[in-house]
């Protein structure tokens, strides 16, 4: 049967080798080869940025805007509209365009590449397409790395994205996203070279994520520990889902007096862990678990949700809430609207707030509290505390369990492992990946939970942090000396530039499941498991009897 799309960007693809007719996703193949697309104009235009900066010609800001959208818009469950995703691919040949004449009016050369030659009307879109995908590259090890290298860059770019909201940037983390996009476009390199540019990419990862902790932290203030409700209040609500702390303090300002209270879902659970948001007594709780659930949860939650980035489930035909579905940002899902912000950057959330106020209140699935709020600053707090722990052996190990979650039943595989740790572990967690095993109850080592939640899964980075503390309070000479175990589930990009950040940092012996990406071709993959000790996960028992976790 012929292909109409090739995708393996995420670990769901069909078979675990890749998507050809429909993604697992949801993503129809137009929609797959309209990203295609807008990554083909995407790598043109960063062609001739990086042409600039190596002559040292100013390259215009929205250059770099464009780049970062176009990245995180094509990110596995961010947005499903062809027609939004083409408007992106139209508006990036005319700055590609712009770009190239400015360029030869200054004599600046330009490499030969398909990506500067290519104009283009939409009637010819699908046909080109089917020519720029994953498959244009016939070599299976260079395509391996290339890929690898564009999944990290675009769980990069998600993170800038937030950061740059807040009004945090650097040029040159752009710079070097160009650079890097620019060189799998045109450039000739080795396998060997193609891997210390992979891993350059973790290391401009810590570099955004950084960016974003600083970003988030001062504009909102340090997480603190925090006691999050996931039962109802009785009034109508909105409920908010993906990772933009943005959306939700606009959202939260724009509620106030309404009647209407705001429920986090999903990544957005941590927003409760910042100081900021507790002002408002309307921001209520947290209703349901982790995005792959939100079929069902939308349901029942019955007033408005807003996503804010990924992820989406397409819903299905007959789904009663995608009329109250509301996209905004690198997000859409056709047929629902979109908030767009205006000339002073900010949104008109009016709508939404309308439609809440005449719905009934979300009903009850669950009650209860959840603990969080363990970002780098809390638990430092607590350093001599943990230390003291670790010292007399009241925590004989640390589990590194951050990452993401999804639907697969494999993943039950998560939830089991953290029942069955021994209860002397402590689990470090970040991302989604949390919801299975947050609810659990595991309880306490003096005082100290057993579960440590840092929050989105760009606060990985506040485990890094954490990591490099103990190294420094404990005198070790290597990270990888720390009783700390890594046992990380993996679904999509952002997930990938955190595995990039946690290699840049020396970190080895990382277990990535539910299975290892499709996109590593059996070289690439032999490379990272003989460089960084890299596996996949076995059983439970198994995998706690490799890792000294038996009891």
């Amino acid at each position: 049967m012929e292909k109409n799309m090739f995708c393996y960007q995420c670990q769901e693809t069909a078979k675990g080798i890749g998507c050809t007719l429909k993604g697992v996703c949801g993503k129809e193949s137009h929609t797959a080869q309209a990203m295609d697309l807008l990554l083909f104009v995407v790598r043109g235009i960063s062609v001739v940025a990086d042409a600039m900066r190596k002559a040292d010609y100013p390259v215009p800001e929205e250059v770099n805007g464009f780049v970062v959208d176009a990245l995180f818009c094509t990110i596995t469950n961010a947005n499903f509209d062809d027609e939004s995703i083409l408007k992106r691919v139209d508006k990036g040949i005319v700055l590609r365009n712009r770009l190239i004449e400015e360029a030869k009016k200054n004599r600046i050369f330009l490499p030969e590449s398909d990506e500067l030659v290519w104009q283009g009307t939409r009637d010819e879109y699908a046909e080109k397409a089917a020519t720029v995908g994953i498959m244009r590259e016939p070599d299976e090890d260079l395509r391996s790395l290339k890929e690898l290298l564009t999944y990290g860059l675009k769980g990069l770019a998600a993170y800038l994205e937030h950061a740059m909201r807040l009004g945090f940037n650097d040029d040159g983390i752009h710079a070097f996203v160009q650079h890097a996009l620019a060189a799998v476009a045109c450039g000739s390199l080795s396998a060997d070279e193609w891997v210390r540019l992979v891993l350059e990419t973790g290391e401009y990862g810590v570099k955004t994520m950084s960016l974003l902790d600083a970003a988030n932290t001062r504009t909102y203030g340090n997480p603190e520990i925090t006691k999050v409700n996931i039962g109802v209040k009785n009034r109508p609500g909105i409920l908010i889902s993906g990772h933009d702390l943005k959306d939700m303090e606009e959202l939260l300002k724009q509620t106030e007096g309404t009647g209407v209270d705001v429920y986090t879902h999903g990544e957005m659970l941590p927003a409760h862990y910042y100081p900021a948001f507790k002002k408002y007594p309307h921001f209520v709780g947290n209703y349901g678990n982790a995005w792959w659930k939100q079929r069902e949860e939308f349901t029942s939650f019955n007033g408005p949700i807003l996503f804010t980035t990924n992820c989406i489930v397409p819903p299905l035909t007959n789904a009663v809430y995608k009329e109250r579905m509301f996209t905004t940002n690198s997000a859409g899902y056709p047929g629902c609207k979109h908030i767009e912000k205006d000339a002073e950057g900010k949104k008109d959330f009016s709508g939404i707030i309308e439609m809440a106020r005449q719905c009934q209140p979300p009903t009850e699935i669950e009650r209860g509290e959840i603990v969080g709020g363990f970002a780098h600053n809390q638990v430092l707090l607590l350093a001599d505390k943990i230390v003291d722990a670790v010292k007399t052996g009241a925590i004989s190990r640390f589990i590194v369990m951050a990452g993401c979650d999804g639907r697969m039943k494999n993943r039950d595989y998560y939830a089991e492992f953290a029942r069955k740790l021994p209860h002397d572990t402590v689990i470090l967690t970040a991302g989604c990946a949390k919801y299975r095993y947050n609810k659990l109850g595991l309880g306490d080592i003096n005082g100290i939970p057993r579960v440590l939640d840092a929050g989105q899964c760009n606060d990985s980075y506040s485990l890094a942090v954490i990591a490099l503390k103990l190294k420094e309070v404990f005198r070790l000479n290597d990270i990888n000396e720390l009783p700390i175990v890594y046992n990380i589930a993996w679904y999509e990009q952002k997930a990938v530039i955190v595995l990039l950040a946690l290699l840049s940092l020396g970190v080895k012996e990382i277990h990535l499941g539910p299975t290892l990406p499709a996109f590593l071709s059996p070289n690439v993959a032999k490379v990272l498991v003989e460089t960084f000790h890299i596996a996949g996960i076995g059983s439970v028992e198994d995998d706690l009897k490799k890792f000294g976790l038996a009891s």
